[in-house]
């Protein structure tokens, strides 16, 4: 799932490349891809393209005051090419969910898998977009005492905390773990009951693992390379942690996971797998 690095590195790119861009045309492969009915799609055409910037996880591109806004969710992305195909996509064909042409160049939106997620509204005002209107504070500029205010009091796991949008904005499954083990906190510790250490150990890894990752995403060719390529824990099960030696361990829920060191974050003790736990009752 794109997340904040991602998304910043898109927003980036669609600034270098899109901006003083006319757009000539938009193409809807799929009905189920576009939230909004006014505007329409077609009141995109003829307005230039004057930024583009990202809202937690969510990418804007500001067309001269109308904004098309989108979310990739799990398997989205962005796809730029400097020669699109003038034929529009054929609806329910493939990947593609949108096309946007512009003056020359364009990019599609793209979504793998059957799982349909991926969502666009065109609007006026950015925060006329549910989602956008429920942020919390974004992930990359919260203070650490912002963010302690946002731990303070919360009986949830630190990790349900750390990828709830409406408390902080940007941060997904990937980055939660790996921020998780550069805090060296277990995934399951109380929000609330986070000691100050602690709390500024997380806020620390927070900031530093995000500012790596953006750094590590200036090329949008590699975008998913690259994010692979940084991760210590997340998507690594059964891998040696690249701290300590141990192996990496998951807990699997019904539609998500996580991944841990148990030396570097829960003393040696292994996290009971949700999944195995109903298995066996």
């Amino acid at each position: 799932m794109p997340e904040l690095p991602e998304v910043e590195a898109l927003a980036r790119h669609l600034r270098d490349v899109a901006a003083g861009r006319a757009v000539t045309r938009v193409d809807v492969a799929s009905m189920s891809v576009l939230k909004t009915a006014d505007p329409p799609h077609t009141a995109l055409a003829g307005r230039v393209v004057t930024g583009a910037d990202r809202r937690g996880k969510y990418l804007d591109l500001d067309c001269d005051g109308l904004h098309l806004v989108v979310h990739l969710a799990r398997a989205g992305w962005l796809r730029w090419s400097d020669a699109l195909a003038p034929a529009p996509p054929k609806p329910g064909r493939g990947p593609i969910a949108m096309r946007v042409h512009l003056d020359g160049p364009g990019f599609d939106l793209t979504e793998a898998g059957t799982q349909k997620r991926l969502a666009a509204w065109i609007v006026h005002d950015p925060a006329e977009v549910p989602g956008i209107a429920k942020l919390g504070p974004d992930a990359l500029g919260i203070t650490e005492e912002e963010f302690a205010a946002v731990l303070a009091g919360r009986s949830e796991r630190v990790k349900t905390v750390l990828t709830d949008q409406s408390r902080l904005a940007g941060v997904g499954g990937a980055y939660s773990d790996e921020v998780l083990h550069r805090a060296k906190l277990s995934p399951f510790a109380t929000a609330g009951k986070l000691g100050e250490d602690a709390v500024r150990r997380l806020h620390a890894a927070l900031r530093e693992v995000l500012s790596d990752a953006v750094d590590r995403s200036r090329d949008a060719a590699r975008l998913k390379a690259e994010k692979r390529s940084g991760l210590r824990v997340h998507g690594r099960t059964g891998l040696p942690c690249p701290v300590c030696g141990d192996l990496v361990r998951e807990v699997s829920f019904a539609d998500r996971s996580l991944q841990y060191c148990p030396t570097c974050q829960t003393g040696g003790k292994r996290l009971a797998d949700r999944r195995m736990s109903r298995l066996l009752k």
